[in-house]
């Protein structure tokens, strides 16, 4: 797992914004929140010691069987031993706890409390929630060893680039990054190729070797075991 020890969180003392050319000062019981937020987020996490975080859109309504492959891959991996986290919401959050939950294994959830939309889905049979999508961000960046993105929205591009973004500067322990469906993912990787590196320069040819392409969930299974060889994470 990336998370190795509980971090010490100290109350911050003094946090401010700018807003419209005025200093607010953040009230402290909002400061307290984070805090505890961080504290029983990363404590949760250390129960599971080997996990997969699967991630994708939080729609019922994706196209060629798009859920029922992240239903697939959340079983073989769960029969792997692997504990199964998602957002733990609908959508591929809950085809991948659905494989999980059929599996008979760990099938766990760091939910997102939302007025509006966000449920947790009924396959999670572990769960912790956070009030600020910051915090849940965080946990989810740092609950697994291997991370799979399947398609999905502004949520899910946002996650998968600031994974890529950490591990590109070395925040993070590099870990195996897999995109699952070529013809969601691949015209978003050719136009990194082209425009962000070729033409403008904006990354290194390396850059590009921190995520893999697949196109189903037996592929992603096997590329997931022939990366993590030297981590032994199969049995």
């Amino acid at each position: 797992m990336a998370y190795i020890e509980k971090p010490k969180f100290k109350p911050i003392e003094h946090l401010e914004k700018v807003r419209k050319g005025h200093i607010k000062e953040i009230p402290q019981w909002m400061i307290d929140k984070i805090n505890v937020e961080f504290e029983k987020g990363f404590q949760f996490l250390s129960n599971y010691k080997k996990a997969v975080s699967v991630l994708g859109s939080a729609r019922p309504n994706l196209a060629n069987g798009v859920y029922e492959q992240a239903t697939e891959l959340g079983y073989k991996l769960s029969k792997a031993g692997f504990a199964v986290m998602t957002g733990g919401g609908p959508g591929i959050m809950e085809a991948a706890n659905k494989g999980a939950f059929e599996a008979k294994g760990k099938s766990i959830g760091i939910n997102i409390r939302l007025p509006f939309e966000q449920r947790t889905n009924p396959y999670v049979k572990e769960y912790e929630s956070f009030s600020f999508f910051f915090t849940r961000k965080v946990m989810l960046e740092y609950a697994s060893q291997i991370y799979v993105f399947f398609p999905g929205g502004f949520g899910t591009l946002d996650e998968l680039f600031e994974m890529v973004t950490l591990t590109q500067t070395k925040k993070i322990k590099a870990v195996p990054i897999v995109l699952v469906n070529k013809e969601f993912w691949q015209p978003l990787l050719n136009w990194i190729r082209t425009t962000v590196y070729e033409k403008n320069h904006a990354i290194e040819e390396k850059d590009m070797d921190i995520y893999h392409l697949v196109d189903s969930a037996d592929e992603a299974y096997k590329l997931i075991k022939e990366l993590s060889k030297d981590k032994h994470l199969f049995g």
